[in-house]
This record gives structure tokens, sequence and C-alpha cells, in this order.
């Protein structure tokens, strides 16, 4: 459709100096910010990482956002008021259900910064509405629900970037280059170190806020009560609860197993022997993998250790030197390794600047971006089988072609969840 609109322009321009009109035509006609050429957005869960796409979408060229959505109507009145005062006017039209959102035909695009449990449904649906999109991280609460991501996204043809916005920082790719150039030599191993996680924690319920549709954020998820658990009702402490999130693990698997991932070339495979222990409290509200250390073995004899005893980052460990980064920082067991240039025909990592730009000149262009769904369905992957096997105290044989765990039908279960109707994947 953006395709479209864009050659009727220039075609039409083109029969007016053939007809004899004149061949004068407005700059913004073919600009970026021209309206034929804007890509038109919208955005679902609007809190607080939400808030933050809808700023960085709505500051960038060539762009309209045209409607946000949110169960909470403080959230979604405060992305309308942010998007109208932008434009000074009142276009911006905020919905509580995200179907009615998708179901635009003048939307082209949109973002989406939702609890974890939501992702799955609301993903493929919006692929299967021809819908371009900015999914946060982590892809999926579950593998299976990320394999039904991508498989929607490669099958509606639309173009998807997963929010590892760590691909777009000149340091974590800088990293990645002069490993896969052999600066360390043979790799050893690489740590991704993740934040440790708060668990054995209690939340009174409490009435459901006014103007928060609590049915519709819990969405497939079981039913419970609402609780207090930051910003105002369910806003925040979700993350330690396993019907809706895996604590850290999930939260930033998408971030440092990403890297590690990216530095070592496993992009688009997934280990082969999961292995690994943790702390959990399995009767607390709080119930998510707390501490945790977890082995990652990949068939072509890559090993990639996670733990929380990790500085939060990503080490690289070869055999004649090591490679440590984060936001922020990088360093390495001696200073030449970072100052002498990479050679000309090296090995050059795709290179992005900015998370969100890159997914608009994708959109574009059509073409794949930084970290395409399949990308960011084997990072989280990744950690999802660290989850499953520090909960079963198993070590785990995964095949990452089929996406099976083999031998050990309990832990194959792990894979997916069931899902509280309406809401079926």
């Amino acid at each position: 459709m953006k395709q479209t609109r864009r050659n009727l322009l220039q075609t039409s321009a083109l029969l007016g100096v053939a007809a004899g009109f004149p061949a004068i035509v407005p700059s913004t006609v073919f600009g970026d910010d021209a309206p034929s050429n804007r890509i038109t957005i919208g955005g679902i869960g609007v809190g607080s990482m939400g808030t933050g796409n809808l700023r960085g979408f709505l500051h960038a060229q060539g762009t309209q956002i045209l409607a946000v959505c949110d169960a909470d109507e403080k959230h979604r009145n405060r992305a309308k008021k942010i998007v109208d005062d932008k434009y000074e006017n009142t276009n911006c039209t905020a919905y509580n259900d995200y179907r009615d959102l998708i179901a635009r035909d003048d939307i082209d695009a949109v973002f989406h910064a939702l609890p974890d449990h939501w992702h799955g449904i609301i993903c493929v649906a919006a692929a299967n509405a021809g819908k371009d999109i900015y999914g946060q991280k982590p892809l999926a609460r579950t593998i299976k629900e990320g394999r039904a991501i991508v498989d929607a996204v490669e099958r509606n043809g639309v173009i998807w970037q997963t929010g590892s916005q760590q691909r777009s920082d000149r340091r974590f790719r800088f990293a990645c280059e002069l490993v896969q150039n052999g600066r360390i030599g043979k790799i050893i191993h690489a740590e991704a170190g993740l934040p440790g996680g708060r668990g054995g924690g209690t939340a009174e319920p409490i009435p459901v806020p006014e103007g928060f549709d609590f049915d519709r954020w819990l969405g497939p998820a079981p039913e419970q009560p609402c609780r207090e658990l930051g910003r105002g009702g369910m806003h925040w402490n979700w993350r330690w609860m396993r019907d809706f999130s895996g604590g850290q693990i999930t939260d930033w698997s998408g971030h440092n197993i990403d890297i590690s991932h990216w530095g070592l070339g496993l992009d688009r495979t997934g280990p082969v022997e999961i292995s690994g222990t943790g702390t959990f409290a399995d009767t607390d509200l709080f119930n998510v993998i707390t501490q945790f250390d977890f082995d990652l073995k990949y068939a072509g004899g890559e090993l990639i250790k996670v733990s929380n005893t990790f500085p939060v980052g990503v080490r690289f460990i070869g055999e004649e030197g090591w490679i440590q980064v984060g936001r922020g920082w990088i360093k390495a067991s001696h200073p030449s390794i970072l100052k002498n240039p990479i050679a000309s025909n090296g090995i050059k990592l795709y290179e992005s600047r900015d998370h969100h730009v890159n997914f608009l000149d994708c959109v574009r262009n059509r073409t794949e971006t930084i970290c395409p769904a399949e990308v960011g369905h084997r990072s989280i992957s990744a950690g999802l089988l660290g989850e499953i096997a520090i909960y079963t105290g198993r070590t785990l044989k995964w095949n990452p072609e089929t996406e099976e765990i083999i031998g050990d039908p309990v832990a194959d279960g792990l894979l997916s969840r069931s899902f509280r109707e309406p809401w079926i994947l």
C-alpha cells in the first residue's frame, strides 16, 4: 500500500508533464514527509516503554501517528495528548480494544510495548492484518507463541523489528565484529550477564482502578484479582509473576543472549543442550526465577554461559584475550584489541544507528531489519529453554530445527501454555 501510494504520485506527475501541464511539483510531494510517503502508525500498549516508543516514532521523519490503544484510560489519554500536542490538533484516536486499531486500513504499521503474556495473540493478529510491526522484546512468553509470530510475519510479508535496541548501538556492533574477525582468537565461550530478579513478595488485592479495563489487561492469563503492582495498578511488578512473564530471564535474554548470538554467528539457530540451576519462590505471588546460572551448548561447539552473577553485558572469552561490552562501555584484555582497525576486507555486520529509524527505513524499502522476528525468536528461545531447564531440574536436549525437547514430554509441554477464553492464539 505504501509503495502504491508513492508510485501513484510519481506516475501522476509524469502524466502531467506528458499532457503538457506544468511540471512544477512542490518539494513535499516526493519527500519523506509528503502525505503519500508518510508511514502511518498506531501504538498498542502506551505505558512507560510504550511512551518512549511513541515519542521515538512521533519525532521521526516521514511518520504520522494516527491512533493509540491501551487498557488503561490514563495511559491512552496521555498518549493521545502527546500526539495531539505534536500535531496541534485532536485527530489521534484512542482505543481500548487493539482489534479496532489494527482493523483500520489507513494504518501501515504498529508498535507495541505490552506485558509478555499478550505478545503472541496481538502480534499474530497485527501480522494477519498486514501491519508492519515494531515489537518489544521478549518476542513472546513461550517458544510456541514466538514461532507463531515468526510464521505470521513471514506468511503475510510484513516487516518486523524486535525491540532489542542494543543491536543499534555501535559498541555492541563493534564488539561482535571484533569477535567475528578473530581479534581474540578462537572463542572459548561467551558470558551473558543478566540482572537478578525479584521474588517471594506479596501484593494485596485492590478494587479495579477507575478507567482500567482489568479483564482486558488480564486477557489470556489465568483469572485472578487486580493488585497494586506499581504505577497505579498492574503496570510494573507483573514481571515477577509467572502468569505474565519470566522475570529478568525473559526481560534481558532478548538483549544479552541476543548479543552473544550476534557475536558468535548463531542468530538463526539455537542450543542443542541446556542445563542450569536457579532459585525461585514457587508458592509466593512473585514466583519467577530470581538467581540463575545456565549453560547453552550449540551444535558447532559454541558455549554461552548465562548468569545473574556476571556484570550486566556480554563478555567474549577467546584463546588470545577477551572483549566485554555493556550499555555505554566496551573494554578488552589489552588496549590493542580495540584500537587496531578491522581490515578493509574484514567482516562487517549490519549497521543501524537508530532502532526506530532502521525499522522505518525497512518499511519503506521492504528489506530486513537489524533484528527481524526469527532473530528475536532465537534469542528469547534460548532464555526460555534455560527457564525450563531450571524449573524441571534436568538437562534438556533441544532440536533447534524442529523446536522440540527430545525425550522429555514434561519439559516439552512447557513450550506452550493454556489461554483463558476467549483470548486464544
